[in-house]
């Protein structure tokens, strides 16, 4: 079943944030993750506000766990490592 990937973010540090952005995208589409939705429009209505949320959907939860424990991705994350606060969860679709 696919998954979602839900981050939720305060970018502390937007310079290397960036950089870990910029690194991030292509590791999360070679695990066939998609994003949809990044950084838009939202309403905080329960818990830690965080003002960037980002949501992929991936082919299921192992994909999407691949992707996190990829080099590549490790590579990005190292850059929002001190960059950024952020909560991260990977969730099963039931369709």
């Amino acid at each position: 079943m696919a998954a979602l990937w839900i981050a939720h973010v305060t970018v502390t540090d937007a310079d290397a944030y960036g950089k870990y952005a910029e690194l991030a995208g292509p590791a999360i589409a070679a695990h066939g993750g998609e994003f949809i939705a990044r950084a838009a429009r939202y309403v905080q209505l329960e818990g830690k506000e965080r003002p960037r949320n980002v949501v992929a959907r991936f082919p299921s939860v192992e994909a999407a766990v691949e992707c996190y424990n990829s080099p590549a991705y490790q590579q990005a994350l190292d850059h929002a490592r001190g960059a950024s606060e952020r909560e991260l969860v990977v969730v099963e679709i039931t369709e």
